[in-house]
């Protein structure tokens, strides 16, 4: 009950801390002049995959590299099967390719190269350098193909920005707001991680599966709460280009970052089973992307189902 409540907490403060660094990132960017698009791309897009950064790098710099990696392969299988769904139950979603297309190659294609740098069953430093090079190359081929606020995903990512609302308006609620939301990360990283591991070691599983559900569901609800409000208001491709860009991020940028720090051995159940969930995943949310297909409910359904059969498998045959 301990661990449960800590893990609660945590991911309670990762939450609150998530949301306010988006939105004191937001307030300032504004007040700096800076375009919509960036804004959108960058700090929405990117700033909801907060939580998992700060705790996969808290887990990688404690030796718990199974959390670390299982972090963000969980939560890049639950943005797609599982937020998706909840979004398509929500509301169809029409899914345009020429707005999303760039993105959802990128997340295939990312998720390929995780498959190509695990083979020797850790993550190096210099895969980390591969991956930070390729979310450079990303950042830098999605801005010069937007920058004139003119192509269909520019205008998908200024309207992310503005699906954000009730920003700090003066310069100290501004610092106040990125300020503590980084403190409350810092702080809930530390907390979840702590009653995670404290969960596995009683219920006798590995750290990898706490890592790849328990762990990944909490540091996912940023994600989850962005998308919600988009199917809400029918933005149907901010809600999934809300999770394209969370997974190119948490793929290339956190494991990056962590594996920079503290080179990351991979668990064999992630080899074996969650890195191949993880891209036919993609793969199918790709072919979605490509044929324009409506995201119905009863295939929102699907995925929730899916969802629940890929933690079924994963507590019981994979545990």
């Amino acid at each position: 009950m301990l661990n449960m409540l800590l893990v609660a907490v945590g991911v309670l403060l990762l939450t609150s801390g998530g949301e306010a660094l988006i939105r004191g990132s937001l307030a300032a960017a504004n007040r700096l002049g800076i375009s919509p698009l960036l804004s959108g791309l960058l700090i929405v897009g990117f700033g909801t995959s907060a939580p998992e950064l700060v705790v996969s790098i808290d887990a990688a710099l404690n030796d718990r590299p199974d959390i670390a990696i299982g972090n963000v392969v969980g939560s890049n299988i639950g943005n797609i099967l599982l937020i998706l769904g909840v979004c398509a139950l929500i509301t169809p979603l029409a899914v345009k390719p020429l707005v999303l297309r760039r993105d959802g190659v990128t997340v295939v294609a990312a998720s390929m190269l995780f498959l190509v740098l695990v083979g020797g069953d850790a993550l190096a430093r210099s895969d980390a350098t591969l991956f930070l090079l390729a979310l450079a190359a990303y950042l830098i081929w999605a801005y010069l193909t937007e920058r004139s606020g003119e192509s269909p995903s520019a205008e998908l990512h200024q309207a992310e920005g503005q699906e954000v609302t009730t920003l700090p308006r003066t310069t100290l609620w501004i610092v106040m707001a990125v300020v503590f939301g980084l403190v409350l990360l810092i702080a809930g990283s530390q907390v979840l991680l702590k009653g995670a591991v404290g969960i596995a070691e009683s219920l006798g599983v590995s750290e990898a599966v706490i890592g790849l559900t328990l762990v990944a569901l909490g540091t996912s609800l940023p994600e989850l709460s962005i998308s919600v409000i988009a199917a809400f208001r029918r933005h149907a491709d901010v809600a999934i280009g809300n999770v394209l860009g969370s997974n190119i991020f948490n793929l290339l940028g956190i494991l990056g970052i962590s594996a920079l720090l503290q080179p990351l051995p991979v668990h064999a159940r992630i080899l074996q089973f969650d890195q191949w969930v993880m891209l036919g995943t993609s793969l199918i949310l790709l072919f979605f992307l490509f044929t324009g297909s409506r995201l119905s409910r009863f295939e929102g359904g699907l995925l929730l189902l899916s969802y629940g059969a890929y933690l079924a498998l994963g507590f019981t045959v994979f545990s």
